[in-house]
């Protein structure tokens, strides 16, 4: 019970409360049908309700225009959005903001977390590749230097929203290791190509790298266990939604069997 008290504390229940009455009113199963067919993006309108809530910067700290909520916080939303198939890049976005934040390059930071805890921009991780493995050893995409900056040739298949992100963190090798780094969508030789899916709540793309221009999120950090952490981190925030989801399920089987 206690360890219950510490968890769900007077804040988070009011948090989940309020996500709980927002996707109530604006991710109907109505308008989730609606947006799976008019090909998974978000709707402009809610993305933007959802940043005046602050969902998008929630463990993004304030310094950076976030909210500075801790990862229960974010897993407590996740699995209410679960619970709804809500149609938006938020788990991309946030975990792109997940991987940045470990960057020590604080001009990088600066220059993309406080427009990814608006809803300004949109990002997304491009860790896998053809082979569908989200593991460092399976990672073929390369990045070489150029100046103070790298170049990235290769490709990503299975991006999570990357037909709509604006900011791409790109795992690849480099002279200095597997490495992470952050990619404009706009930046010459990145070529966006959708892929077909099956659930169609969840976009994915492959996305082409043509010495493309990046910056590296972090020079001292070991790149293997920046990779694994953010990894990890993703595993978790799924594994939320899919909580929700499972717990709609049996909501709904109960509420049947009830009615019969």
């Amino acid at each position: 019970e206690e360890l219950v008290d510490t968890i769900f504390t007077d804040e988070r229940q009011q948090l989940i409360r309020s996500v709980a009455g927002f996707l109530d009113k604006w991710s109907p199963e109505k308008e989730v049908r609606r947006l799976m067919e008019a090909g998974g993006a978000a709707d402009p309108v809610v993305w933007s309700a959802m940043a005046d809530l602050g969902l998008q910067g929630l463990t993004i700290p304030e310094f950076y225009g976030g909210g500075g909520f801790g990862y229960l916080d974010l897993v407590l939303v996740l699995e209410q959005m679960g619970g709804v198939l809500l149609v938006s890049p938020f788990l991309s976005s946030v975990l792109a903001a997940s991987a940045l934040l470990e960057s020590d390059d604080e001009a990088l930071k600066t220059a993309y977390l406080p427009s990814l805890a608006s809803g300004e921009r949109v990002g997304t991780l491009a860790l896998a590749e053809d082979s569908g493995r989200w593991d460092v050893a399976s990672i073929e995409t390369i990045a070489q230097p150029d100046g103070d900056l790298y170049r990235i040739n290769g490709a990503k298949s299975y991006v999570l929203d990357g037909q709509y992100a604006d900011v791409i963190i790109v795992s690849a090798r480099s002279p200095r290791g597997r490495r992470l780094f952050a990619v404009d969508a706009e930046t010459p030789g990145v070529t966006v190509t959708p892929l077909r899916t099956l659930d169609a709540t969840r976009p994915q793309a492959r996305i082409e790298f043509s010495s493309a221009e990046a910056r590296i999120l972090s020079n001292t950090e070991d790149g293997r266990a920046l990779i694994e952490h953010v990894v990890a981190i993703a595993g978790i925030c799924l594994a939320a939604e899919q909580v929700g989801g499972a717990q709609r399920c049996l909501d709904m089987a109960v509420g049947y069997a009830k009615a019969r």
